[in-house]
């Protein structure tokens, strides 16, 4: 083999060294970066979540109330108002009228056939309703008085 043939199959072996270690440095960046991605996410995400999470404070019951169903009937119902512990200052009673119009609302549109059948249904689409009225006040509601006729 002369020079020049093992000059050029010598640069064409160094190429391929060169390209081959830029590809492993390539898969080493992105292994590292999905490593840290997954250690931050494992680490730091669940106290976040814990963080965030409310914390259950007083418990409102709110006075029953009797509504006439849409197809004939009444309803008397009682609900309890799970108020967070930061939104209520000590000693203040909270204000249960939006509750309060939100169930006479719901549930004079409603049938006695699915006030009867889909009382969970309804219960949570209720609390939607009352978590968004009190702006996140509320973390959640209690029947504490159901009765239809």
């Amino acid at each position: 083999m002369g020079k020049p043939a093992k000059q050029a199959a010598e640069g064409a072996d160094e190429t391929a060294a060169g390209q081959g270690r830029t590809k492993l440095l390539r898969v080493a960046v992105v292994a590292l970066v999905a490593a840290g991605g997954a250690a931050w996410f494992f680490l730091f995400s669940g106290r976040t979540a814990e963080a965030e999470a409310p914390v259950p404070g007083e418990v409102f019951t709110l006075e029953p109330v009797a509504v006439n169903l849409a197809g004939g009937g009444y309803l008397k119902i009682g609900v309890a108002l799970q108020f967070t512990e930061d939104a209520v200052a000590e000693g203040e009673e909270p204000d249960g009228t939006k509750a309060t119009d939100l169930i006479i609302s719901q549930f004079s549109q409603a049938q006695p056939v699915d006030v009867a059948g889909a009382r969970e249904a309804l219960r949570e689409a209720l609390q939607q309703r009352i978590i968004e009225a009190y702006d996140g006040a509320v973390m959640g509601i209690y029947y504490t008085e159901f009765v239809t006729q």
